[in-house]
């Protein structure tokens, strides 16, 4: 999906135009993926727009950062003030937001402890990550020839640059296969995440989610999701969930910040359900657009306005 330029970039400590938002040929990140990123949203409210979950996204990104032992030089406020400003200052009442921190120009190779870490922020107009269509109709899975990497390789909770060529490959077989989105599987067999989402499987009347030690992200959409689901009288159980498991599910779907909650209608051209989007998914789907559009008034610190 292209991107919607908008008018400023946030880049260490400046706002600067679109198109001077640059990078030296020889920035470190660029060789070696070393780097850390999150993927927010900013949604329209009755109150203006107002950027979900932004503290737990900072504080993410921090962990993220710390894990890689990259240093970054802002406070967690100045970060958080500068998302804010990027939608304030784009005029954006809906929008994607790309904080990211990368590891510079000035040091080459495989040792990065003297390399300086450099900041960014921008934010766009992007629609919801897997298609419009997907979100009203579902979306095809295939599970991976790809598996997640291995823990004690790279580690899953953080969000590092890099770690995502892991996703992209699986994402162009699935692609290119004819599906939408593909699912990995963890080193020893279970399943893991997308390729940038959480799964959610509904089975015999219980709800299912993997655990971080199959290798999936702890997701800030899975945890608004579990929260969403005990409201409306759903227990999520978070264990290993097998590959047959999907095949004999009622309902499954995946969720994240730039695909939002999006169900899956078949794995592996196995039907899920009826092949329709089940009841548990449409509820959970109904209860996250409200409270990212202010509707709903049990999590007001869910929602940091822009101002």
């Amino acid at each position: 999906m292209p991107i919607e330029k908008s008018k400023f970039i946030w880049m260490n400590g400046e706002m600067v135009g679109w198109d001077e938002a640059n990078v030296h040929v020889l920035t470190h990140g660029l060789h070696y993926g070393s780097g850390v990123f999150e993927g927010i949203r900013a949604y329209q409210t009755p109150n203006g727009p107002a950027v979900f979950r932004l503290n737990d996204h900072v504080n993410r990104l921090f962990e993220s950062a710390h894990i890689f032992m990259i240093d970054i030089p802002f406070s967690t406020e100045t970060i958080t003030e500068a998302i804010k400003a990027i939608v304030r200052e784009n005029n954006l009442e809906e929008c994607y937001i790309r904080p990211i921190v990368y590891l510079g120009y000035g040091e080459m190779g495989l040792n990065p402890l003297t390399c300086k870490a450099d900041v960014s922020v921008a934010a766009w107009k992007w629609g919801t990550y897997l298609g419009e269509d997907g979100v009203t109709k579902g979306i095809r899975l295939k599970v991976s020839s790809w598996v997640r990497h291995n823990p004690n390789s790279l580690p899953p909770a953080a969000k590092g640059t890099g770690m995502y060529m892991n996703s992209s490959l699986a994402k162009v077989e699935a692609v290119k296969a004819g599906y939408d989105e593909a699912i990995l599987l963890s080193p020893q067999g279970y399943v893991s995440e997308c390729t940038g989402e959480n799964v959610f499987v509904v089975r015999k009347g219980r709800v299912f989610t993997p655990p971080t030690s199959a290798g999936a992200l702890e997701g800030i959409t899975q945890s608004t999701v579990s929260a969403l689901a005990q409201e409306l009288g759903y227990k999520v159980e978070v264990e290993n969930i097998l590959r047959s498991d999907l095949y004999t599910a009622q309902e499954i779907f995946v969720c994240g910040t730039a695909a939002e909650v999006t169900p899956a209608v078949s794995v592996d051209d196995r039907m899920v359900g009826d092949g329709k989007p089940g009841v548990f998914t449409k509820a959970i789907q109904a209860a996250y657009y409200a409270a990212v559009h202010g509707e709903n008034d049990r999590h007001p610190e869910w929602l940091d306005y822009v101002g």
